[in-house]
C-alpha cells in the first residue's frame, strides 16, 4: 500500500529556534540576521522517501554553514536552491554569485559557505542524498556550484514547478521523487543522456496529467526520442510509461481528495485523466488499499509535532 507523504510547516521569529529546526529538518545553518530588525522565518517540508523538498520565507539575514558546522552536523548532501523574490547572495571558495529571482544553484552542502538575503528570503530547496546522487550520476559531489536560468533550462523550470507545487499549503500536487533526483542529476551536470531523456520524459507527463489523451507517442514526440526507446528507458528504471502516468495520476487524485472532500470521486477522477470511474475506483483502491470515498470522508489533517504550524 502506498503512503502518500505530508508537508509540514514551522514558523518562528526567533534566531535559535530557526537554527535547531533546520539542522533537524534540513541543514544546519549558523543565522544572523541584521542587529537592528525584528526575524521571522517560515518553512514548508515535505520528505520524500529519498529526497528533501522546501519553501524557505524569511526577513533579511544571513547563513552560514562554516567547516565546524559541517564537522559538527554534516548533511551528507546535494543541495539545491531556486530563487523565487528577492537577490540571493552565494559565497563560497572566495567566489561571490548573487542569483536572481528565477535562477537555480546546485551546491555541495558539504562544503563551507555563506549566504545573504539583503532583501528577505523567498525560495525553493531541495536536498538529495549524496548516497542518491552518487547511484544515480557515479559521482560524489558537484565539484563547483552550478547556476542556471530556469527560464531557459527545461530541467530547471521543470524542477522548480515540481517543488512548488509539491510544498504549496493550497492544494499541492504529490511529487515524483525518482523526476527529482534524476533533474538534480542532470542540472549537475553529471546524468547520461538516458537519465536525461527519462527526467524530461517524467516532466512532460507531470504537465500533462490531467490530458486523457496523453500517450506514448506525446511523450516520445516532447523528449525527441522514439517510443520504443521511451519504453526502454522506463523499463531500465523497473517500471513502464502506462504504469508510471497511471501511478501519477493515482497519487495526484489521492492529493485533491484529501485537500477538497466537496469533490465527487467521479469529478476527481476526471480532473486528474481518467475517463473511466471504475477503473479508476479499482486502480485507487488497489495502489493505496482503500476507496476513494473513504479518503475523502476521512478528510482530515493530522495534528502538528510541537513547534510547527499547519
Amino acid at each position: 500500500m502506498v503512503t502518500i507523504p505530508r508537508a509540514r510547516a514551522f514558523a518562528t521569529a526567533g534566531v535559535e529556534p530557526w537554527e535547531q529546526h533546520n539542522a533537524d529538518s534540513l541543514i544546519a545553518l549558523a543565522c544572523r540576521p541584521p542587529a537592528e530588525r525584528p526575524f521571522a522565518a517560515t518553512e514548508v517540508n515535505l520528505q520524500l522517501e529519498r529526497t528533501h523538498l522546501a519553501r524557505v520565507r524569511g526577513t533579511r539575514h544571513v547563513v552560514e554553514r562554516s567547516a565546524a558546522t559541517i564537522e559538527r552536523s554534516p548533511a551528507d548532501a546535494i543541495a539545491v536552491y531556486v530563487t523565487v523574490m528577492g537577490d540571493a547572495v552565494f559565497e563560497q571558495d572566495g567566489r561571490r554569485r548573487v542569483l536572481r529571482p528565477g535562477q537555480l544553484l546546485v551546491c555541495d552542502a558539504d562544503r563551507p559557505f555563506l549566504r545573504g538575503f539583503g532583501h528577505g528570503l523567498d525560495e525553493l530547496a531541495v536536498k538529495v542524498p549524496r548516497t542518491e546522487f552518487a547511484q544515480l550520476t557515479g559521482q560524489h559531489t558537484v565539484g563547483d556550484p552550478v547556476v542556471v536560468e530556469t527560464s531557459e533550462n527545461p530541467h530547471g523550470h521543470a524542477l522548480a514547478r515540481l517543488v512548488a507545487r509539491a510544498v504549496r499549503t493550497d492544494n499541492p500536487v504529490p511529487a515524483d521523487d525518482q523526476a527529482v533526483l534524476e533533474l538534480v542529476a542532470v542540472l549537475a551536470g553529471h546524468a547520461e543522456l538516458p537519465v536525461a531523456h527519462r527526467a524530461a520524459a517524467r516532466a512532460f507527463i507531470e504537465e500533462h496529467l490531467a490530458d486523457p489523451a496523453l500517450s506514448a507517442c506525446d511523450i516520445a514526440t516532447a523528449t525527441g526520442i522514439s517510443e520504443r526507446h521511451l519504453s526502454r528507458l522506463f523499463a531500465a528504471a523497473d517500471t513502464s510509461v502506462p504504469k508510471h502516468v497511471l501511478a501519477r495520476r493515482l497519487d495526484a487524485a489521492h492529493s485533491v481528495l484529501t485537500t477538497d472532500k466537496d469533490l465527487r470521486t467521479a469529478d476527481v477522477a476526471v480532473r486528474c485523466g481518467f475517463t473511466s470511474v471504475a477503473y479508476f475506483s479499482q486502480s485507487f483502491r488497489k495502489r493505496f488499499g482503500v476507496t476513494a470515498g473513504e479518503v475523502r470522508r476521512g478528510f482530515s489533517f493530522p495534528p502538528s509535532p510541537p513547534g510547527s504550524m499547519a
